[in-house]
């Protein structure tokens, strides 16, 4: 693997929430103190950049990555030769991991890391921890009928998923 700290990975079919907890969470790790990157998987062409702008007529114009720093930030645009699947871990070789602690990753379900399993039996998807070993926990906003083996968290209670969190992958007791 390419992290050099600790990696989570947040699993669910579409529009079951993992975004929306991720956005609950990240605030409540910061405030315990941790630094947090965030890698998210898309299945859409990403288009940060806007027409008209000098980086986007440079990328046009075939420059490839193009970095735009300023004092607030920096956003690097690499534009991809051909079109493939991302894979996780190359992915974790381009990501500045040198500030962090804590690497949160929505998406690359496929892809054997641990995972959180965010499931509403209400969409009436499967589970996928049944398929998927390296799932490490389910959170759900409602009880499960599951295996004690698995960990069960509750989606309403992102505070003790928080703590889950800081506990297995930060040591903190």
């Amino acid at each position: 693997k390419n992290a050099k700290v600790p990696i989570l990975g947040f699993a669910a079919f579409s529009g079951t929430g993992k975004t929306t907890l991720l956005m609950q969470l990240i605030p409540i790790l910061r405030h315990d103190g941790l630094r947090v990157g965030l890698i998210k998987h898309s299945h859409h062409n990403i288009q940060i950049d806007q027409p008209g702008k000098d980086s986007f007529r440079l990328r046009e114009a075939g420059a490839s990555p193009v970095m735009l720093v300023s004092s607030h930030g920096r956003a690097i645009i690499t534009e991809f030769q051909a079109v493939k699947e991302p894979v996780l871990d190359e992915e974790l070789l381009a990501f500045d991991q040198s500030e962090l602690d804590l690497i949160l990753v929505e998406g690359f379900k496929a892809t054997p890391f641990p995972k959180i399993e965010v499931y509403r039996p209400s969409l009436n998807k499967p589970l996928l921890f049944l398929e998927d070993p390296s799932i490490i926990a389910v959170a759900s906003d409602c009880p499960l009928d599951i295996p004690s083996t698995m960990l069960q968290l509750d989606l309403n209670q992102p505070e003790l998923i928080a703590v889950f969190i800081t506990q297995r992958f930060m040591g903190h007791a």
